[in-house]
């Protein structure tokens, strides 16, 4: 059992939990330094997304439409996959 949770995490719980809280520090200092909130960012990414789609999208015309209603469809599938496959 322990193997397996190492093998997962890629080291041992309590490294890895060092560790977690070791980039957790850092990044909030940042976020504190920059003034930036989890919010300001998901909606950064948001409107990003949005943005691309108005503009970006209409440029390559229907390619972009295939590729993300096939990226909706593949990345989740290949995902479920790649845990089913790893319990093995």
């Amino acid at each position: 059992m322990s193997d397996g949770v190492n093998k997962f995490l890629g080291d041992s719980p309590l490294r890895v939990l060092v560790k977690l809280v070791v980039v957790s520090i850092l990044v909030g200092f940042v976020m504190t330094v920059f003034d930036w909130r989890p919010m300001d960012l998901l909606d950064g990414i948001r409107d990003f997304v949005v943005d691309l789609w108005r503009s970006g999208f209409a440029a390559l015309g229907r390619v972009g439409d295939y590729l993300l209603l096939g990226a909706a469809v593949v990345i989740p599938a290949f995902i479920i996959l790649r845990l089913l496959s790893y319990r093995r």
